[in-house]
This record gives structure tokens, C-alpha cells and sequence, in this order.
């Protein structure tokens, strides 16, 4: 038998104990609507935390297999009328499991390999050639076509791998953009690591809208990566190097700018994550404050950059970790309203995940694929002409179960589609992006 929690961080039993188990949170949650199983809801996973750490469960297969099956989309915490902070329950029952609990052999290799390539962009770049050859010879349509009709890790790799340009990914960003006009302050912004190789394009619109709204942007190059992938999968050791890293690379800024939502959930964390260093806590708590979605930081000030028309039909898809985990909803929304032309669409089940979920469409394809067929469906039903996701994990996911379903939709970041309002181009925005 496995032993219970350990003592490093375990989920705090105040928090579990929260929890009144009232049931909101069942129609929210994915593994529940999928399975009708009642241990793959928030509130029977929060009943096996407590258990283990009463140690009337063991810390079993099953047991993990339950927490495993969890997306940490955070619907929940949305839905829940108590305030359970479930975010905070997931991390730590995370961190603990991959501390005490055996994993085999391929389950340590493939979690390994996945952190040792998509949190390093020197080597994402290096794939870029193979991933051309990939697209070059039709696999990644066969893939697609294979995903939707029997969803596995090598489909999935295949599937959603990207139709990157050697020379957009490896294209330089300038470090320091200045403000057009009076400076509204020194905005730091983070480039990511699956970001700034794969969204490259992303990146430099989010750094020209941010200096055309009149602030001084920064963009360091270190580090290469917040954290925030392996923090969510319950590697708090590595996280915590990153962590500290990141708050070191943006002292001097008056707030950090982040235009992926699982990063910016991530960098909100921190606190939470070094809460026992007394080195960094309170510092870390500082940072995480000051951290702001790009949405939410445009949101906070009136526009001064012109806006031309930008005429198409857009459906958003609220990313989980930036709809659930920051609650930044309404901002978004806000703005993709305010480009003149743009017609905005709601799909229905906006508070379900698309099953990308960080790593979890490439540790469990069944089911992330599934959810990916549910909500290409419902975003292909409001009828609108392209997608906006403002995380590179949904809109790989959802090209992908577009066009496993035969649809060709572009799928933008809103940041995207703001910039060719602003720079009055808004055929920048009608190309499908990965398209074979």
C-alpha cells in the first residue's frame, strides 16, 4: 500500500473541508459529463483527497487514475456557490502523487519527454523542419482524419502538430517596443515557450497593440518558459525554478502582460506556489499581483489606437484558464466587440473544456478528443466564419477537431484580430491558420 500524503505542501484539509458536496459543480465538469461517474467529479475527487490523507484510502492506481483523469479546467471553481478553491486542492494532490506514487516506466518516460521538448523553444525549433516534412507529405491531415475516428497519442501528436514557417518562428522580436504617443507605463510581456515558436505571430501583434495603446514594452528573452505546464501536471520543484526565474526577469515593470491564458494562470499562482519559501513568498505574491492577462490590462484603460473594420463572424472560445482559472470573461468579449465590422458569436457550452487541458490531450487522447469533437461542434453551429482562443494549447486542439469534422475555420487570437483592426489589415486575418 502506497502511504498518504506526505509533508511537504499536502492539500490543506480547511480548504477540503469546504467543500459541502451540493453538487453545482457536476454539470460543469467534462470527466463527470462524460462518464456520469461520480469519483471523475470535483466533489467525489476532493472526497479522495480526503480520504487519502485520513488514510482510509490508498493511494492505488484507481485511486491516481481518478486525479489523473482530471482536466484542471476549474470550471468548477466558476460554478461553485461555496468558493472551494479547487485550483489550489488539484495543484497539491498533484504535486504529492508525482512525489509518492510509483508511476511506471512509460508513464515517467512520456511525461518526461513531453516537459524536456515543449518547455525548451530551442528545441521546438529544432522539430520545425520534421514538422514541415510532416505537413509536406499529408500526415498531419491523416492524422486528423485518424483522431476523429480512433483518437491515440501518436494521432494526437500528429494532429495537432502546427504548420509553422522556419523563418516566422525563428524571427526575432524586438526586446524593448517603445509607446506611440505618452507613455502609459512599462509593460513587461512574456513570450512563453510553445508561444513564441509556434504563435510567434501572436507575440509580435500582442507587443505592437500594447505599444499603440501607448505603453513601453519588454519582452526579455529569458526565461524560456513561466512554469506554468509543469506546475499544472504536479512538478512543483521544476516549477519553482521557472517561477523564480520569471519573477526575477520582470522586476522593474509596472505589470506583466501574458497573452496565453495558461500561462497567465500559471504566473497568478506563484504566490501559492512558493507560499513556504520564505526567500520568495511574499515576493512571488507581489509579482502574481501584478500579473494581467492582455485582455484584462486593455480593459483597465480607454483605447487611444484607432480601430478600422475588420468585417467577419467570430465565435470565442473561453480557454478554461483564462475564463475559470482568472475569471476574465467579460474582457475579452469587450474587446473583440469593439473592433468595428466584427460580428460576435456565442457558442453554446462556452464553460466546457476543449479537452487540450496543458498536457492532457496528448496523456489521455480518448476522451480530449472528444470533448474536442463536442466543441468544434458547437462552434461550428453559431455559423461564424472563424474561431478566437486566446491559448495556443485550444486553438491547436480545435483546428484539429475542425477539421477531423471536414471544416476549415480560422482560428485567431483576439490580440490577432484587434492588430489588423489597428493596422487597418484585415486580410491578415483570413488565411486559416495550419492549413495544410
Amino acid at each position: 500500500m502506497t502511504p498518504a500524503w506526505d509533508a511537504t505542501r499536502p492539500p490543506p484539509m480547511e480548504l477540503i473541508d469546504d467543500c459541502v458536496h451540493c453538487g453545482f459543480c457536476l454539470p460543469t465538469c467534462p470527466t463527470y459529463g462524460l462518464w456520469g461517474e461520480e469519483m471523475d467529479s470535483p466533489r467525489g475527487r476532493i472526497h479522495l483527497m480526503k480520504a487519502v490523507a485520513d488514510g482510509k484510502e490508498p493511494l492505488t492506481a484507481a485511486t491516481v487514475g481518478h486525479f489523473d483523469r482530471c482536466l484542471g479546467c476549474m470550471a468548477c471553481v466558476t460554478a461553485c456557490p461555496s468558493g472551494v478553491r479547487y485550483d489550489e486542492l488539484i495543484t497539491d494532490t498533484r504535486a504529492q502523487i508525482e512525489r509518492v506514487y510509483p508511476r511506471t516506466l512509460r508513464e515517467r518516460a512520456l511525461r518526461a519527454t513531453i516537459f524536456a521538448v515543449f518547455t525548451h523553444p530551442a528545441r521546438l525549433r529544432a522539430l520545425l523542419p520534421f514538422m514541415a516534412l510532416h505537413r509536406l507529405l499529408g500526415l498531419r491531415r491523416a492524422a486528423r482524419a485518424l483522431l476523429a475516428r480512433r483518437p491515440g497519442r501518436l494521432a494526437t501528436m500528429g494532429a495537432v502538430a502546427p504548420s509553422v514557417s522556419l523563418r516566422g518562428a525563428t524571427a526575432r522580436l524586438p526586446v524593448a517596443l517603445p509607446a506611440r504617443g505618452v507613455s502609459r507605463g512599462r509593460v513587461g510581456m512574456l513570450r512563453g515557450c510553445v508561444q513564441r515558436v509556434f504563435f510567434a505571430d501572436v507575440n509580435r501583434a500582442t507587443a505592437e497593440v500594447l505599444a499603440a495603446e501607448g505603453f513601453d514594452v519588454v519582452a526579455p528573452r529569458e526565461p524560456r518558459c513561466c512554469g506554468a505546464l509543469i506546475q499544472h501536471s504536479g512538478y512543483d520543484e521544476g516549477a519553482r525554478k521557472l517561477a523564480r526565474a520569471t519573477i526575477e526577469a520582470f522586476e522593474g515593470c509596472d505589470v506583466v502582460a501574458v497573452n496565453s491564458a495558461g500561462c497567465g494562470s500559471g504566473m497568478k499562482e506563484y504566490g501559492h506556489l512558493l507560499r513556504d519559501d520564505p526567500s520568495w513568498a511574499q515576493r512571488a505574491a507581489e509579482f502574481s499581483a501584478r500579473v494581467r492577462d492582455v485582455h484584462e490590462l486593455l480593459a483597465e484603460h480607454e483605447p487611444v489606437a484607432p480601430r478600422s473594420p475588420v468585417p467577419l463572424a467570430v465565435a470565442y472560445h473561453d480557454a478554461c484558464h483564462l475564463a475559470h482559472a482568472q475569471g476574465v470573461r467579460a474582457q475579452p468579449r469587450a474587446l473583440l466587440r469593439g473592433i468595428p465590422g466584427l460580428e460576435l458569436h456565442e457558442p453554446a457550452g462556452w464553460e466546457i473544456c476543449c479537452g487540450s487541458a496543458g498536457i492532457y490531450n496528448l496523456i489521455k487522447p480518448e476522451p480530449a478528443a472528444e470533448l474536442g469533437r463536442r466543441k468544434a461542434e458547437a462552434l461550428l453551429a453559431t455559423g461564424a466564419q472563424a474561431v478566437a482562443a486566446a491559448n495556443p494549447g485550444c486553438a491547436l486542439q480545435i483546428s484539429a477537431a475542425l477539421d477531423g469534422l471536414g471544416h476549415s475555420l480560422p482560428v485567431h487570437h483576439p490580440i490577432e484580430l484587434l492588430h489588423a483592426s489597428i493596422t487597418g489589415r484585415p486580410e491578415r486575418v483570413g488565411a486559416k491558420r495550419g492549413a495544410a
